[in-house]
C-alpha cells in the first residue's frame, strides 16, 4: 500500500464499512480534537468506543470509557488513534492483537501520525490502514 496517497474509493471503504470506530486517545475536552471527531462518527451512525485510562469506567459523549482495546468487549470495526506516533507501535500491537477477538478490519491513524513500519506490521495481520488524515475530514471532503 502506497501511504502517500490513498484513492477515495479506498478512504471510502475503510469508513463506510466500520460500523463501530474505538478512538484511542479520547478526551471529555470539547475543545480537542479527538471530542469532535466523536461527535461527526455518532452523527454519522458509527458506535464510538472511546479509549482513554484515565477516564476508564466514566462517560464521554455519553459512551462508556475503557482502559484499552483489551477492555472493551467488542466488537470493534475500527481503531482510530489520537496519540503522538512514538505511542502508535504499541497502539497497532494491542489491536493486532485483539483483532480477532473484535473482528478488527482496520487502523486509522490522526494527522501528523504516521510510522510506515508500524503500517506495515498492521497490514501484515491483515488490516487496513489510513495514515495522517482525519475521518472527520475525510468524510467532509467525500461528502458521505
Amino acid at each position: 500500500m502506497n501511504h502517500d496517497s490513498y484513492s477515495d474509493a479506498y478512504i471510502k471503504n475503510v469508513l463506510t464499512s466500520a460500523r463501530t470506530i474505538a478512538v484511542v486517545g479520547a478526551s471529555a475536552n470539547a475543545a480537542r480534537a479527538s471530542n469532535g471527531v466523536m461527535k461527526l462518527l455518532i452523527a454519522k451512525g458509527h458506535k464510538v468506543i472511546p479509549i482513554n485510562p484515565r477516564h476508564a469506567g466514566g462517560e464521554i459523549l455519553g459512551q462508556t470509557v475503557y482502559a484499552s482495546l483489551a477492555a472493551v468487549p467488542g466488537p470493534v470495526d475500527m481503531v482510530d488513534i489520537f496519540r503522538k506516533t512514538a505511542d502508535a507501535i504499541g497502539v497497532v500491537r494491542e489491536a493486532v492483537a485483539q483483532r480477532e477477538r473484535l473482528g478488527l478490519k482496520s487502523v486509522w491513524m490522526q494527522l501528523d501520525i504516521r510510522d510506515d513500519a508500524v503500517a506495515a506490521e498492521a497490514e501484515a495481520a491483515g488490516l487496513k490502514v489510513v495514515m495522517d488524515r482525519c475521518p472527520a475530514i475525510e468524510y467532509r471532503r467525500l461528502s458521505l
